[in-house]
């Protein structure tokens, strides 16, 4: 097996501890229904889309792996991405200490509507792959890269950190938290402000960007910015 495929699956499985130790541990129990859910949810949605790149562009797979601080060029991105990772660990860490202590309750229907959502968000992954082999986990443009405007990229520039929404709106729900959804414009911010560097960025070193951006006016959420 390839060197990077035997490092994938061992970041992998830590990945997941670390899940099951951020849910459960601030959950006081393993008795805790809509993290067993959630943690069945992303794992197979997660798997399924690494697998799918695996098999037919492990170019891209390679490219969405080399995500966090150190794979940033930029220094804004570096700054960026170091909030959205805390933020990303306060929306894991919340829901259950909701459940827990009983801040809030969300019926089991808006928490299976919740996992939808973060299955529908890798469903969003998945069609910007099959679109664009350089949509990587980090802000930068490689020799050869074109700008895509087929697909969800005719709808808005930035069609991943759309589906990124659907994850972050869908796991409170799914985790059972109402009091988590106030992360949410917190996110928004940070997302929007990776994005617009990003844009200085493409319209700079990615030629026929700047035409991109003038067809498609629409940057992040579909008639709305």
């Amino acid at each position: 097996m390839d060197s990077f495929y035997k490092k994938l699956i061992r970041s992998s499985v830590i990945g997941v501890l670390v899940l099951v130790a951020l849910l459960f541990i601030p959950a006081g129990t393993l008795n805790y229904w809509q993290g067993l859910v959630y943690l069945a949810v992303f794992v197979i949605a997660s798997t399924a889309y690494s697998v799918y790149l695996a098999k037919y562009d492990p170019a891209l797979l390679r490219r969405r792996t080399e995500a966090g601080i150190s794979y940033e060029k930029e220094p804004v991105q570096k700054i960026i991405i170091f909030f959205l990772f805390l933020m990303c660990m306060v929306l894991m860490v919340l829901p259950p200490l909701d459940v827990r202590f009983g801040w809030s309750l969300v019926p089991w229907y808006i928490s299976l509507m919740g996992d939808v959502m973060v299955a529908f968000s890798f469903y969003i992954f998945h069609l910007v792959s099959k679109e664009n082999t350089y949509a990587a986990a980090n802000v930068r443009v490689e020799e050869g890269q074109k700008v895509i405007s087929d697909g969800l990229y005719g709808v808005v520039r930035h069609p991943m950190y759309f589906g990124a929404l659907f994850l972050f709106i869908g796991t409170p729900l799914a985790l059972g938290s109402w009091w988590t959804l106030l992360l949410i414009p917190i996110f928004l911010v940070i997302l929007i402000a990776r994005i617009l560097n990003e844009e200085k960025i493409l319209a700079r070193d990615l030629p026929g960007y700047t035409e991109y951006q003038k067809k498609v006016r629409t940057r992040f959420i579909p008639f709305v910015w």
